[in-house]
């Protein structure tokens, strides 16, 4: 059964492919193929587009990105906020250093990176999103300050620079320092060079009202379309705001701004512990940070401002609540007993406060601690999913089941996402007819990124082909056992050569860069770098 990627009903028939692309679609009766795969009985459907992928550093690691080819993905792209360029000196060692992999960092700019990625070889398709915060980082530091003219214009030369190299548009990541730095006018002209501007809202809680209307200001001042990375409303205190949400957006929808969202399909959300701490105290960057979780007096201040509920920053800390903020991942060997525990669990083994294991545990590892954050409703979840106007994303890294992965836990969203959806949301539950989660898994994702020839089952177009079961797809991962692929997809064909075939890995990587519409088409460089 063919679903193109239209929304529409599904209809018999074949796919044929040559090369890259894709060559008919429909009833084949009479051609042969030089190699055949029998899909009786399995959905056909163009490759799933991952919106918010953190496979960065993975596919550095692990080229394969077995955990989303394992669940039909064929495009991971990445960037939210912080991108891997461009980079000044200071930035690459200093993400160096909070690497858990360590893989040396061997471009400056964000068109070299993916260049770096498409040469080293990978599965999928890779693009990315330049971030704000990186642009700011490479201008200003990490000083809680307003940029000069002269940086500001500096900042937007960077945007301009990375979107003719083939970013897809402008991230930022409002609730992190440095990007929380920014003013609303700073966004707004950093925007206006991107044509795309995706946000992790400054709020998802306690002002995540105010935080829309800043995102919606962005959008209509910089006159750009807007996306919103994992919508998602934050804390049981705020549940009730996601219909206001929903009609403000839609509402913006119908006066003529071009909006959509995208989101994972789990309650808990994944990120440092930088997350439950004020963004002042990290200013100036992680050493400077780290450095003053060793002072008592800053360390008080600190501890009674993550107790206290605010709308001045994103206190994920008390939205959560200690006992649902879940560790991990360590770089530090000694602390990686600790993995799986909560905060609060850490705090009654060493006895002390939750604030003050969060803070001893940034210090002793030296890095900002990988932890999941249980803040979510499923009631929301489920009418989140059913908006036509939302696609979908892992927020996570694509690891591999095994090697050097298997160190940490992750958030089971790194193996789950995109079969948890087809699975529980889609086949069990019927929250989403499978067209339609079809369409927002590929044409939806595919258009809002202006992507030409992605995202359909359509002669012309690259043969980016997902063949699953919709009956058998199922996520297996959970948060005491994250390492556990999905099942279910068949073969997946990645620019027309199958990296899955019969559920298992072929080794394959014909992965290639996916670059935005104001890429200069300047391919000097990787000739170059290839030479």
């Amino acid at each position: 059964m063919l679903y193109d990627g239209r929304g529409g009903a599904p209809v018999d028939g074949d796919v044929a492919i040559i090369g890259d692309t894709i060559a008919a679609v429909g009833p084949l009766a009479g051609w042969r193929g030089r190699e055949e795969l029998d899909a009786s009985g399995y959905a056909i459907a163009p490759g799933f587009i991952n919106m918010l992928s953190w496979a960065t550093e993975s596919l550095l690691e692990d080229g394969r990105a077995q955990s989303d080819i394992r669940q039909g993905v064929t495009l991971e792209v990445m960037g939210e906020g912080f991108s891997m360029g461009p980079l000044t000196d200071a930035m690459k060692e200093e993400l160096a250093a909070q690497s858990l992999l360590g893989h040396p960092v061997e471009w400056t700019t964000l068109g070299e990176f993916l260049e770096h990625l498409e040469r080293r070889g990978v599965s999928p398709n890779v693009a990315s999103f330049v971030g704000s915060a990186t642009v700011r980082e490479h201008e200003l530091g990490y000083d809680d300050r307003p940029p000069t003219g002269a940086e500001l214009i500096g900042m937007q030369q960077l945007v301009a620079e990375a979107m003719r190299e083939g970013a897809v548009g402008l991230a930022a990541a409002l609730v992190y320092a440095p990007a929380f730095y920014a003013t609303t006018d700073e966004l707004i002209a950093l925007a206006r060079p991107a044509g795309l501007y995706i946000t992790h809202l400054r709020s998802e809680g306690d002002a995540l009202l105010e935080a829309l209307e800043e995102f919606l200001t962005v959008v209509r001042s910089a006159e750009v379309r807007g996306e919103i990375y994992h919508l998602k409303v934050a804390g049981r205190a705020n549940w009730h705001k996601l219909d206001a949400v929903i009609e403000r957006i839609e509402s913006e929808q119908r006066s003529g701004l071009e909006l959509t969202a995208d989101m994972y399909t789990y309650t808990a959300g994944a990120t440092g512990l930088d997350g439950a701490m004020p963004p002042w105290v990290q200013a100036g960057g992680f050493e400077a940070w780290r450095s003053r979780l060793t002072d008592p007096d800053v360390r008080a201040r600190v501890a009674a401002e993550m107790a206290a509920a605010t709308d001045e920053w994103e206190n994920m800390f008390e939205l959560a609540g200690p006992e649902n903020v879940r560790l991990l991942a360590f770089k530090n060997e000694e602390l990686r007993p600790l993995t799986g525990k909560t905060l609060a669990e850490v705090a009654a083994e060493r006895g002390t406060t939750p604030a003050e294991a969060a803070m001893d545990l940034v210090v002793q590892d030296r890095t900002r601690v990988e932890a999941a954050y249980f803040t979510m409703s499923e009631d929301n979840l489920r009418r989140a999913l059913a908006l036509p106007w939302v696609s979908f994303c892992s927020d996570s890294p694509a690891p591999s089941a095994e090697g050097r992965f298997l160190q940490w836990s992750t958030h089971p969203r790194a193996y789950g996402s995109f079969a948890r959806l087809l699975g529980k949301y889609v086949r069990d539950e019927r929250v989403v007819p499978l067209e339609e989660a079809v369409r927002r898994l590929t044409s939806l994702p595919a258009h809002n990124l202006r992507l030409p020839r992605r995202g359909l089952l359509e002669p012309g177009y690259f043969a980016d082909v997902v063949v699953f079961d919709p009956d058998r797809i199922q996520d297996h991962a959970t948060y005491d056992a994250p390492h556990r692929y999905s099942t279910g997809v068949a073969h997946v064909a990645v620019n027309g050569t199958l990296v899955l075939r019969d559920g298992e890995h072929t080794g394959a990587l014909p992965g290639r860069i996916v670059r935005g519409p104001a890429w200069s088409g300047d391919t000097s460089a990787a000739l170059a770098a290839e030479s």
